[in-house]
């Protein structure tokens, strides 16, 4: 490595935020870039550690030394190609990936982790800025056609990868802008959408079609996409969500987190928002809300909540409240369980643990409050405390608690492939063929809820899956 000792002399540093009433003003992000200094000297703290871990705990295996070495040594252009080698939108995960690559880090045994993902986001937006990154036009063409449903973080990466092995491809999402989650699911503050539009015209450039308000099964027939492609990859995502089934929970006023998000993006873009709502436009303006769910999605309606002006925000979450600090000894190179406290957290949000929702409280069809009870865990089972039951006033009760799979209705009902016992698309990460011919599944509609990176994984293994099938070999990176 370029200092073997830096790791020694200097402690670990990331990116700073702008002061919480600034950013509560907004829906830009907010992450302060480290200055090249910084960053070369944070980079300087990769170790020569023989075994680097964190190729395994980065689902895409990123050669994260490699590139460490070259920010060090000042050669950001030679970092982009080994950053993209593994990864098609480190920009992508450099913003809203948890970076388990940190978690499996040699350093964090009994030190703070390299700041891997501050420095990936560094790469790849230098790399735009300097006019680095261009269209990968392939040299020939296969005269295959490949049809990609779905343009989430999976999609793309197929896409991508297909068109530059020379196949013509063609992506259907059903919504008004390619994206997917990433475009309507994440927060604006967390990913501006530029950066999705940016690689759509380097896609478009290298041959990749797109074809946006097409609903697979709905607006356009299964049928005709067997007929016409030589290929197709489902990658539609995980859109069914956990419902509450409590009393109550049918008044207006309970709502789906995705719901709630996806009109804010719409609000940010210019779009009529309530176009596609039927339940009509939502806002936390001046409400008392409540997020069930302690993850991710939660996290992200909090920030809305409190950007639109939210009276209170509150967050809760079924499971006991995580250590403060893992313990590395039990849990590294793994991803450990410990208390997580996000950017959106420390905006401001009442936060409760092992808290069992028992009924929504309404009155004139208007949620009014949420009846809970404090629960314990033994053996796996939930255990209500006898004596704990408690009200939270609310006006807003938004379900952040994951998703249950793929919707069925209309694409998949219409592909006619088999399900495994979840209610994914059934394929394995051999050849991601489903139960149908020249029919494959990658990202979450295969694997289920997942995060960003193992969507960019899957697609681009999905990718040499098909092109191999397709032409009987395959120069793609699996």
């Amino acid at each position: 490595m370029g200092k073997e000792t830096g790791f020694l002399e200097l402690d670990r540093r990331d990116r700073d935020y702008l002061d919480p009433q600034e950013r509560l003003t907004n829906y830009k992000e907010f992450a302060i870039p480290m200055s090249e200094d910084a960053l070369k000297a944070q980079a300087s703290r990769c170790m020569n550690c023989g075994i680097p871990y964190c190729h395994n705990g980065c689902p895409v295996n990123n050669i994260i030394p490699d590139w460490n070495h070259l920010v060090y040594e000042g050669d950001w252009r030679n970092a982009l190609e080994v950053l993209h080698s593994t990864n098609n939108f480190p920009e992508f995960t450099g913003r809203i990936c948890p970076a388990p690559c940190e978690a499996s880090c040699t350093l964090n045994i009994n030190d703070q982790p390299v700041t891997i993902k501050s420095i990936e986001c560094a790469i790849v937006d230098r790399g735009w800025e300097e006019g680095w990154i261009k269209p990968q036009v392939p040299e020939k063409q296969t005269g295959k056609s490949v049809a990609v449903i779905g343009s989430g973080p999976a999609g793309l990466a197929a896409a991508q990868q297909l068109a530059r092995a020379g196949h013509a491809v063609t992506v259907f999402e059903k919504s008004d802008r390619i994206g997917g989650l990433l475009r309507y699911g994440i927060p604006d503050f967390k990913m501006e959408k530029h950066l999705i539009n940016r690689r759509a015209v380097q896609m478009e450039a290298e041959g990749v079609t797109f074809k946006t308000s097409a609903e697979v099964g709905v607006e356009i027939s299964f049928k005709a996409l067997r007929e016409n492609f030589d290929a197709i990859v489902l990658a539609g995502g995980a859109e069914e969500p956990r419902l509450l089934e409590i009393p109550g929970a049918e008044l207006p006023g309970v709502r789906m987190a995705m719901e709630f998000l996806s009109q804010q993006n719409k609000r940010n873009a210019g779009d009529d928002e309530v176009r596609a709502a039927p339940r009509g436009s939502l806002t936390a303006t001046g409400k008392h809300v409540i997020v069930i769910g302690g993850g991710d999605t939660g996290s992200d309606c909090v920030g809305t909540s409190n950007r639109q002006g939210a009276a209170s925000v509150t967050q809760l979450e079924i499971m006991p409240k995580p250590p403060e600090h893992e313990d590395k000894g039990l849990t590294w190179p793994d991803w450990p369980v410990k208390l997580r406290t996000s950017s959106s957290h420390e905006e401001g949000a009442d936060r409760d643990w092992s808290v069992l929702t028992k009924r929504v409280i309404g009155e004139g069809g208007e949620v009014t409050g949420l009846e809970c009870v404090r629960i314990e865990w033994a053996d796996g089972k939930i255990q209500e405390i006898e004596g704990s039951e408690f009200i939270l006033k609310a006006d807003l009760i938004l379900l952040a608690m994951g998703f249950t799979g793929p919707k069925r209705r209309g694409l998949l009902d219409r592909a006619g492939v088999e399900l495994d016992g979840r209610g994914n698309v059934a394929a394995n990460t051999d050849d991601y063929s489903t139960s149908e011919a020249e029919v494959f599944a990658c990202g979450d509609m295969r694997r289920g809820q997942s995060l960003v990176v193992w969507a960019i994984r899957e697609g681009r293994q999905a990718a040499r899956a098909v092109d191999e099938a397709l032409m009987g070999v395959s120069d793609l990176p699996r």
